[in-house]
């Protein structure tokens, strides 16, 4: 208990007597259940498999034969399986905790932008094909079905509007668009997903060629369709509100740690019984005017000491500026906790913590689940000195585990090549686990040096704070 006090004393805000009644940190998140990553691999082929087939099964040799029966069907197929796609991306990011824990934010993120193009494309192909289809079949030209479509059939506008809509969040997903959108548009245009789903269910269920004349389809589908509702309704919006109603924080302090960083304390309640691991984030919600409406992912730097949580923040965006302007008495809601770059990630005992600027605040709380004899080699790198962020806890914490700590200073470029510092300062890094946080650059930077000297990837672990 003297250790925790002295690394992370909460009582800027509280009288001595509160100082004392503080309580251990609550229990760490679960372990990561990697079979579970392959059940839903399976289930989702499976899904898709399916789905095929059952839009294969569902034409005859005779429609085929038709004028346009063999477009229709391809339209009918590429729909189908587009529409399958968009509900598998929509559940990869519905912070469903157990796929979380296995996959992490970027590793779910990676999944999401590589599906990504593919039910967009399908679903483009299915309105192609159907409209060369029926066009065929009608004997008319394409603008003319294209007309006739929009207004005679019933739900085809809602799900063109829908697929506008994708078309829409897949170009503004384009790495060269989405560097130059901020944040906050960028997210607000994704969230219309939802709404391009839900304007589409109706138009498949009522003329999808599976589903017509097919009750038993039709149930199956809805079911799908409801359980990807269900989840992200579930793990986005319930757990998240439940969990911020039950621990009620609040802003009680917001304390200057370095130029342009700031340290946000919370109080709350009953966090003692917050399940959360050292390394791990939480997506906040600052409940003022200009910051309510949207959550971002930082980092807690400390483990909870009931009744305080700590996050510690650097001014990059407009909301990470405002952050420094908080109030005490903010209240906060939290999604979480989210991230996979914990201690149950080890493969060995010893462990090196990599931390470029305000990546430590991540390394910094994971240093406290790692055990006295992990031997940490901590290295913090900053361009100045002053960058070098909660620096005195950090050290308090590796001389405790019996570990070394690094800071080293300047620009990458004035600094030695980062495989020759890793040679110099770790010389047994082949033997033991790398963690690294900071910016993007530095991570590939440092993850394609420890490769290069023989680190296996499973024992290199990080998570980019990319969207």
């Amino acid at each position: 208990m003297v250790m925790a006090v002295a690394v992370f004393d909460p009582s800027f805000a509280a009288s001595k007597r509160s100082a004392r009644r503080q309580v251990a940190p609550g229990p760490p998140s679960p372990p990561p259940r990697r079979w579970f990553g392959s059940v839903a691999v399976a289930v989702a082929l499976v899904g898709l498999v399916a789905v095929i087939v059952l839009g294969i099964t569902a034409e005859t040799t005779r429609a085929l034969a038709l004028p346009g029966g063999v477009a229709t069907f391809i339209g009918s197929l590429t729909g189908l399986a587009g529409m399958y796609l968009a509900l598998v991306q929509v559940v990869i990011v519905a912070r469903i905790p157990a796929l979380e824990r296995i996959l992490g934010q970027d590793g779910m993120l990676r999944w999401h932008r590589r599906l990504g193009p593919w039910p967009i494309s399908l679903l483009v192909a299915h309105a192609l094909f159907v409209t060369i289809g029926y066009a065929q079949a009608s004997r008319s030209g394409i603008w003319h079905e294209v007309d006739a479509l929009l207004t005679s059939y019933p739900d085809v506008l809602a799900a063109t509007v829908g697929l506008a809509l994708m078309v829409m969040i897949g170009i503004t997903s384009i790495r060269a668009v989405r560097n130059r959108m901020r944040r906050e548009t960028w997210w607000a245009v994704h969230l219309y997903i939802y709404l391009a789903l839900a304007l589409s269910f109706a138009h498949v269920i009522a003329l999808g060629p599976s589903f017509v004349g097919h009750p038993l389809v039709r149930i199956v589908w809805s079911v799908i369709w409801a359980a990807t509702a269900g989840a992200v309704l579930v793990y986005r919006l319930v757990v998240p509100f439940a969990r911020s109603l039950r621990h009620r924080l609040r802003v009680v302090e917001v304390r200057r740690e370095a130029p342009g960083v700031t340290s946000v304390i919370c109080s709350g309640k009953h966090l003692d019984r917050l399940a959360v691991s050292g390394g791990q984030f939480f997506a906040w919600r600052f409940l003022t005017r200009e910051l309510w409406w949207q959550a971002h992912p930082y980092s807690i730097s400390a483990l909870p000491r009931p009744p305080y949580l700590r996050l510690t923040v650097k001014a990059i965006g407009d909301h990470s500026s405002a952050v420094a302007r908080l109030r005490p008495g903010t209240r906060v809601a939290i999604e979480g906790p989210y991230g996979a770059v914990t201690a149950h990630a080890r493969t060995h005992q010893k462990v090196v913590l990599f931390a470029g600027g305000i990546g430590i605040t991540a390394l910094r709380s994971l240093l406290e689940d790692l055990p006295r004899q992990s031997e940490p080699v901590v290295i913090m790198r900053a361009s100045s000195e002053d960058q070098l962020v909660l620096r005195a806890e950090v050290a308090e914490l590796v001389r405790h585990r019996r570990g070394v700590l690094h800071e080293i200073v300047g620009s990458r470029r004035a600094l030695a090549s980062t495989k020759e510092l890793l040679r110099r300062l770790v010389p047994d890094i082949t033997r033991r686990d790398l963690y690294v946080c900071g910016p993007p650059g530095m991570i590939e930077d440092v993850v394609a040096a420890a490769a290069s000297l023989g680190v296996p990837k499973r024992a290199i672990h990080y998570e980019l704070f990319s969207w």
